[in-house]
């Protein structure tokens, strides 16, 4: 029995032309050729001694085990420097992502004058190298009596001239007739922005708190300069630079690939939560544009 005439065209419409299975090729190859970095690292981290020098090297270890994490414990406080880490970057983080909302709503939704050159003036301060502002803003920390603290750390970085613009860009497409609509409510500025503005633009704020929060947890030049050797209050990327001393031979590459999967774990786990609304941001972005 013959099959239907328009069924050959819809087999062909279900069939990956040649051009798409080409391009899924290549994503994997680059999705494979990311991950490989970070796979190696926790593979590594879990050898033994014998395994991480071994000619040719060893992909999979024979006998997992965790002394190269007790090793890392042994060498740095890791509780501290992994709790230091935590504060910074969580309250550094919510710290932009309310300035940043904020002000996105002004820039956005406000007509004042001078709004343009104000907001063209924010835009030029994102084309500043941070070693430009380190000096300016280690003596402001110093004259308020901050140095050699967390806060010395978290206060200078609560606003962020990246995030002002994103936010922008995203709450500038909220309808104002929805606005206008809670407004003769009787609901106030503060909560049409966190209880209506807020959730239409919530891919937006996940991925402005996943770029905040990986970034200051990796920061490193900052701390350092404030806090003036107080080791106590060393965040985790700080305290691993010890472990530098124990990058010279193959018998303490488990030790140093252990307190690097330390350090990358709490952001992996925090893209893991929000990495749906990281690509719809993305998508969100994409058909604005």
């Amino acid at each position: 029995m013959s099959a239907p005439a328009g069924s050959s065209t819809v087999l062909s419409r279900r069939r990956p032309t040649g051009g798409k299975a080409l391009l899924a090729t290549l994503m994997l190859l680059v999705a494979v050729a990311s991950a490989f970095p970070l796979v190696w690292m926790v593979l590594s981290s879990l050898k033994t001694t014998a395994e991480s020098m071994q000619v040719p090297p060893v992909w999979f270890p024979r006998t997992p085990t965790l002394d190269a994490y007790e090793k890392v414990a042994g060498v740095v406080n890791v509780g501290r420097s992994m709790w230091n880490s935590l504060v910074i970057a969580s309250i550094t983080t919510a710290g932009i992502l309310v300035t940043s909302m904020m002000a996105g709503y002004a820039f956005a939704k406000y007509s004042f004058p001078g709004r343009t050159l104000l907001f063209s003036a924010l835009l030029a301060t994102m084309f500043l190298p941070p070693i430009v502002t380190l000096i300016p803003l280690y003596r402001m920390v110093g004259s308020i009596g901050l140095n050699a603290s967390l806060a010395g750390i978290i206060v200078p970085n609560l606003a962020n001239a990246f995030g002002i613009f994103l936010m922008r860009q995203f709450i500038a497409g909220v309808p104002d007739d929805l606005i206008d609509a809670a407004r003769m409510d009787g609901a106030s500025e503060l909560l049409i922005l966190f209880k209506i503005v807020a959730p239409t633009v919530a891919p937006a704020i996940a991925a402005l708190a996943l770029f905040a929060f990986v970034y200051h947890w990796n920061s490193y030049l900052w701390p350092l300069t404030v806090l003036q050797g107080n080791a106590d209050s060393y965040p985790i990327v700080i305290s691993l630079s010890r472990l530098l001393s124990y990058n010279r031979g193959a018998m303490n590459t488990g030790l140093v690939m252990a307190g690097a999967t330390l350090a990358v774990l709490p952001p992996l786990i925090l893209f893991a939560f929000l990495q749906r609304f990281f690509v719809d941001s993305i998508v969100s972005s994409a058909v604005k544009g």
